[in-house]
């Protein structure tokens, strides 16, 4: 009996049950639209700043699913910097994650392109520019070699094979194979959008063609397949974000499927379910993203500096109760490096221009965001 997916006979030909997908799909269509309808209300400042957001939270999101945890301000600067937005008081991006911001903005602004090997392999290379993942060197730019591809856990001696992608022989064929349905399907009226893109995820991750990257470059074609599915570029939800908060059973269903046969119905229904999860979480980020606005337009001639600009900002993106126990003078120095003095005369200049309000006493005493009402 095949032991992985790739080896059954009747590979890549994926079936599901209609039955079970068709309500599921539905929602995420119902979803989608209200995003839409979202979209058209914001004008193309505010359309902008919804983008970045996303766009931060996919970077950091489909990092942390790998285990690699980013600096938010270096994510926000490339971010920033990329789509024309203000950077003051950021720092200039680290080089993994400016090439990170390109694959991902070439992914989407760049949607109607064929996706081809050379393409694939400049994603892959951008993800790695000083040739290392850590401490380990990272042959980039070009498929793996000829050692087998395993995902495995445990200690040594004692591991346990989770999955093992389809041998270095024939790999070239196996992902023009790919490519070749990638590109033609999106002109094909019966196949569904979303499910080609829940299929593309499936199809590549399995593949593994690369000695490292594989996940994020699956979760980059995948948004590339929805902004073809919504024809265009602007992202309004994160679904690696969204995968990253349910990322034990991201990994679970796809070593089952990889499991299983060519009947992929779970996985179409779990990533499905997981687009109407980040739709519904892209309301919150949207609505911070016009809380935002209307607190600088408030401000708009309140004399703050550079500093205290930046903690505003990462006070206001966090959005209301979401920057973890608030701001205080401890947190304020590590943010802008100001001297301890200097942090707590800024935050009571901050209180006292209707920016921040106090709370609590002692220990936990701290600083909110004045939202509007």
């Amino acid at each position: 009996m095949p032991q992985w997916i790739w080896q059954r006979a009747d590979w890549p030909n994926f079936r599901w049950d209609d039955s079970a997908i068709l309500p599921v799909l539905a929602q995420a269509r119902l979803r989608q639209g209200r995003l839409l309808g979202y979209m058209k209300l914001l004008d193309s400042n505010l359309s902008q700043e919804a983008r970045a957001q996303i766009l931060v939270e996919e970077s950091v999101g489909t990092s942390a699913i790998e285990g690699e945890k980013l600096d938010f301000d270096s994510v926000r600067s490339s971010v920033a910097r990329h789509l024309g937005l203000a950077t003051a008081g950021l720092p200039v991006p680290t080089r993994n994650v400016d090439g990170l911001i390109k694959l991902l903005l070439d992914a989407t602004t760049r949607y109607d392109q064929p996706l081809i090997l050379e393409r694939l392999c400049g994603w892959q290379a951008a993800l790695f520019p000083t040739g290392y993942s850590g401490l380990h060197p990272v042959l980039t730019g070009q498929l793996r070699g000829d050692d087998p591809m395993r995902v495995v856990s445990g200690p040594v001696g004692r591991e346990k094979v989770h999955f093992e992608a389809p041998p270095r022989n024939g790999l070239e064929a196996r992902g023009d194979e790919f490519l070749q349905w990638f590109n033609q399907s999106r002109r094909k009226p019966a196949e569904d959008g979303l499910l080609r893109a829940g299929i593309a995820h499936l199809w590549f991750v399995t593949l593994h063609p690369f000695e490292d990257g594989n996940g994020r470059l699956a979760r980059a074609i995948t948004d590339m397949a929805l902004c073809q599915d919504e024809q265009q570029p602007l992202r309004l939800f994160s679904l690696s974000a969204q995968i990253m908060r349910e990322r034990e059973a991201y990994y679970d269903i796809l070593e089952h499927t990889q499991h299983g046969d060519l009947d992929v119905t779970e996985w179409l229904c779990w990533f499905l379910a997981q687009v109407v999860n980040a739709c519904e979480q892209a309301d919150t980020t949207i609505n911070r993203v016009l809380a935002k606005a209307r607190f600088w337009l408030r401000h708009q001639s309140t004399n703050i500096n550079e500093r205290q600009r930046k903690v505003m900002n990462r006070l206001l993106d966090a959005g209301p109760g979401g920057f973890e126990g608030g701001m205080n003078t401890r947190k304020y120095v590590s943010l802008t490096k100001a001297s301890r003095a200097t942090a707590y005369r800024e935050l009571a200049d901050l209180v006292e221009k209707g920016c921040l309000i106090a709370v609590g006493e002692g220990r936990g005493a701290g600083y909110i965001v004045r939202w509007e009402g």
